[in-house]
């Protein structure tokens, strides 16, 4: 049976791709997530009766391997191997879906349609995508090594997991002031997602809130360029101390007029006295 089916596959090929009534040029595009199913859809607009129907994968633009499909004949069609158990065929729906979706399905696939034995060739660019995991996102700032104003913080960030491959893209930021330190991504060998992570150097001279994207996926807010909290503290006890060593030189001036004014024939005063009488003693005077 399986030489028959063989060459029952061979013919059709051959006949789909000599055949150039009934094909149209325009290509639907559909997408596909990493994992999941597709469906690849041959409907027609109109009530003539289907014989058959074949979903094949073009291959550097010219060859074509079949994928699945029927025709209205007593010869049971021959799937490859590698759709066997993840492809359907609807012959009612006149669609194909195939499940467990991989980044190597993307490509070209053409629907064939058969109709009073005429092919009727559409073709369907099958995109494969994965969702990046949220972006994580770091931030180091420090002082400007050229000695100006604001600070320097180097920021990163990075997600996995994503396909087709993408960039990171920084949110709120100048990007006059954005230097590129590294960009690297790298595609893992068995499910062809990528990670990507990009680290750039920024100055800024405000609290600034700042958020990375990458293919889509958006990381948290992170604050950077904050007012050193240390160095608040550290002001304002220099303030504190300031305040208090002028109240004491204050009191101490105060104290010395006072004494100047004192009767000094008269040892029963004090040198010092009260700042309150002090003050109405040279009232007084």
């Amino acid at each position: 049976m399986k030489p028959v089916c063989s060459h029952l596959a061979l013919v059709v090929t051959l006949l789909l791709l000599s055949a150039a009534s009934g094909g149209s040029d325009k290509v639907k595009n559909i997408t596909a997530v990493l994992g999941r199913s597709v469906t690849f859809s041959c409907a027609l607009n109109n009530g003539d009766s289907v014989e058959g129907l074949y979903i094949q994968r073009v291959i550097n633009d010219k060859e074509e391997k079949f994928i699945n499909g029927f025709y209205n004949n007593p010869l049971p069609m021959e799937v490859p191997e590698q759709y066997q158990n993840r492809t359907t065929v609807n012959k009612t729906g006149l669609s194909v879906e195939m499940r467990d979706i991989s980044v190597s399905d993307e490509g070209l696939y053409t629907c064939v349609v058969f109709i009073n034995k005429d092919p009727n060739i559409f073709k369907i660019l099958l995109r494969v995508k994965a969702e990046y995991s949220v972006p994580t996102i770091t931030a180091v700032c420090g002082q400007r090594s050229d000695g100006g104003a604001g600070q320097a913080c180097q920021l990163s960030c990075s997600a996995a997991g994503g396909y087709p491959r993408s960039a990171a893209g920084w949110a709120e930021l100048n990007q006059s002031l954005i230097k590129v330190i590294n960009n690297w991504s790298s595609a893992d060998n068995e499910s062809k997602t990528w990670t990507v992570n990009q680290t750039i150097m920024y100055t800024c001279d405000q609290p600034t809130n700042i958020s990375c994207a990458i293919g889509g996926a958006v990381s948290e807010n992170v604050t950077i360029c904050e007012r050193n909290l240390f160095s608040l503290v550290v002001i304002a006890a220099i303030a504190v101390v300031l305040v208090f060593v002028l109240l004491v030189i204050f009191v101490v001036v105060m104290k010395c007029c006072c004494g100047r004014q004192q009767n000094p024939g008269d040892p029963s005063e004090e040198v010092g006295m009260p700042l309150a009488e002090c003050h109405s003693q040279q009232q007084r005077v």
